[in-house]
């Protein structure tokens, strides 16, 4: 709250959602400073309580005829054929594929193997790709995550730590949160806090728009328990660096 008290105070000089100094709306102006800083509010995804109250298919043609009505808007003539098939093309890729995510439905089932061999030094799964997208402008994330542990008696199998990541990643998304939603995940799967994360990740929000930087990627880290000693978390990026 006071960041945006100070955002509307020294920026717009506006009250109340009502419009500013050279009649700028505060609010938009907001919500707009907030998309460009690529700023997070929380680190659960929001979502509304009634999120699931209607079936996947319901949510398919609705998405469809929105997106035929922005379609439209831009001036493209939806009696083409080409065009006259996205916006149930969309609405089946927003649903079943890069939003499936937001879905518990999707979560993926995690077994727990004993740690028989008595295996103590950190196992690490590095360059899981991913593909997501940034809740601000909606456009492709992509990027690479490394992750870590250190097992207390139990380990997973190492295709789950792909499907965990995938699973975070395909919603709307900030950076930070994704890393913070993965990193509480293993912790509470594996009942440790010896979990490691580095995400390495391009933003098309950056590249495809505004400061239009092609060359330029973004880092994000946790580290906990066993990680925060330095010694542990340098032998950790030795080894994502092979």
């Amino acid at each position: 709250m006071k960041h945006r008290e100070i955002l509307l105070n020294t920026q717009l000089n506006g009250k109340n959602g009502t419009n500013g100094k050279n009649g700028i709306n505060v609010d938009r102006a907001f919500h707009d400073a907030i998309g460009e800083q690529h700023a997070f509010t929380s680190i659960e995804t929001p979502m509304r309580e009634d999120a699931f109250l209607i079936t996947k298919e319901e949510k398919k043609q609705i998405i469809a005829d929105s997106f035929e009505r922005i379609m439209h808007t831009l001036g493209l003539d939806m009696e083409d054929d080409s065009l006259r098939g996205t916006p149930y093309r969309v609405a089946k890729m927003y649903v079943d594929e890069i939003f499936s995510g937001l879905d518990t439905a999707n979560k993926p089932q995690i077994a727990l193997f004993e740690n028989k061999y008595a295996y103590k030094e950190m196992l690490v799964e590095k360059n899981i790709t991913f593909f997501s997208n940034c809740e601000h402008h909606f456009v492709p994330i992509i990027g690479k995550a490394h992750l870590g542990y250190i097992s207390n008696g139990k380990v997973i199998g190492l295709s789950k730590l792909n499907r965990i990541v995938q699973y975070f990643a395909k919603r709307p998304q900030v950076q930070e949160r994704l890393t913070e939603q993965i990193a509480s995940e293993l912790q509470d799967i594996l009942g440790t806090k010896d979990v490691a994360i580095i995400i390495d990740a391009e933003h098309l929000c950056v590249s495809s728009r505004g400061v239009q930087d092609v060359n330029s990627s973004t880092v994000t880290s946790f580290f906990g328990g066993q990680f925060n000693d330095a010694d542990k978390r340098k032998e950790f990026l030795e080894y994502i660096k092979l």
